[in-house]
Protein backbone atom coordinates (compact mmCIF):
# COMPACT_ATOMS: atom_id res chain seq x y z
CA UNK A 1 0.00 0.00 0.00
CA UNK A 2 1.56 3.16 -1.15
CA UNK A 3 0.35 6.72 0.63
CA UNK A 4 1.37 8.70 -1.95
CA UNK A 5 -1.24 8.92 -4.85
CA UNK A 6 -0.72 8.78 -7.65
CA UNK A 7 2.49 6.66 -7.26
CA UNK A 8 5.87 7.60 -7.50
CA UNK A 9 6.66 5.04 -10.50
CA UNK A 10 3.53 6.54 -12.45
CA UNK A 11 4.77 10.32 -11.66
CA UNK A 12 7.95 9.59 -13.05
CA UNK A 13 7.08 7.69 -15.79
CA UNK A 14 5.80 11.33 -17.77
CA UNK A 15 8.85 12.91 -16.99
CA UNK A 16 11.36 10.05 -18.46
CA UNK A 17 12.15 9.40 -14.69
CA UNK A 18 13.70 12.31 -13.76
CA UNK A 19 12.82 13.53 -10.09
CA UNK A 20 13.86 17.05 -11.20
CA UNK A 21 12.13 17.51 -13.61
CA UNK A 22 8.62 16.04 -11.73
CA UNK A 23 9.32 18.47 -9.15
CA UNK A 24 10.00 21.54 -11.35
CA UNK A 25 6.99 20.62 -13.60
CA UNK A 26 4.53 19.82 -10.42
CA UNK A 27 6.05 23.13 -8.29
CA UNK A 28 4.90 25.28 -11.33
CA UNK A 29 1.59 23.54 -11.99
CA UNK A 30 0.99 24.45 -8.52
CA UNK A 31 1.76 28.00 -7.92
CA UNK A 32 -0.41 27.92 -10.99
CA UNK A 33 -3.20 26.36 -9.24
CA UNK A 34 -2.76 28.62 -6.05
CA UNK A 35 -2.74 31.51 -8.06
CA UNK A 36 -6.11 30.54 -9.98
CA UNK A 37 -7.37 29.41 -6.36
CA UNK A 38 -6.26 32.78 -4.60
CA UNK A 39 -7.66 34.92 -7.95
CA UNK A 40 -11.07 33.14 -7.74
CA UNK A 41 -11.06 34.00 -3.47
CA UNK A 42 -13.01 37.36 -3.59
CA UNK A 43 -15.59 36.25 -6.49
CA UNK A 44 -16.29 32.86 -4.40
CA UNK A 45 -17.14 34.98 -0.92
CA UNK A 46 -19.46 37.17 -2.48
CA UNK A 47 -21.19 33.73 -3.40
CA UNK A 48 -20.63 31.29 -0.95
CA UNK A 49 -19.58 31.44 2.73
CA UNK A 50 -15.93 30.96 4.28
CA UNK A 51 -17.31 27.80 5.58
CA UNK A 52 -18.74 26.63 2.01
CA UNK A 53 -15.52 27.42 0.49
CA UNK A 54 -12.79 25.86 3.20
CA UNK A 55 -15.06 22.82 2.48
CA UNK A 56 -14.47 22.35 -0.95
CA UNK A 57 -10.93 23.29 -1.43
CA UNK A 58 -9.57 20.51 0.64
CA UNK A 59 -7.55 19.12 -1.82
CA UNK A 60 -3.66 21.12 -1.73
CA UNK A 61 -2.59 22.46 -4.95
CA UNK A 62 0.50 20.38 -5.23
CA UNK A 63 -1.79 17.02 -5.00
CA UNK A 64 -3.91 18.50 -7.57
CA UNK A 65 -0.70 18.96 -9.86
CA UNK A 66 0.43 15.36 -9.14
CA UNK A 67 -3.20 14.25 -10.17
CA UNK A 68 -2.89 16.30 -13.55
CA UNK A 69 0.68 14.96 -14.17
CA UNK A 70 -0.09 11.26 -13.08
CA UNK A 71 -3.63 11.50 -15.99
CA UNK A 72 -1.40 13.21 -18.30
CA UNK A 73 -3.37 16.24 -18.38
CA UNK A 74 0.08 18.27 -17.59
CA UNK A 75 3.25 17.76 -19.76
CA UNK A 76 6.52 19.40 -21.10
CA UNK A 77 8.05 19.70 -24.01
CA UNK A 78 11.53 18.24 -24.01
CA UNK A 79 13.37 20.19 -26.60
CA UNK A 80 12.25 23.54 -24.47
CA UNK A 81 15.05 22.22 -21.15
CA UNK A 82 17.96 23.21 -21.03
CA UNK A 83 20.57 20.76 -19.65
CA UNK A 84 24.22 21.86 -18.67
CA UNK A 85 26.70 19.91 -18.02
CA UNK A 86 28.32 20.86 -14.55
Amino acid sequence: MSIIDPKIDVLLEKTDNDRFLLCSLASKRARDINDMMHGQRERALQLQTAVDIARASHAKPLSIAFEEIARGDISYDPSSIDIKNH
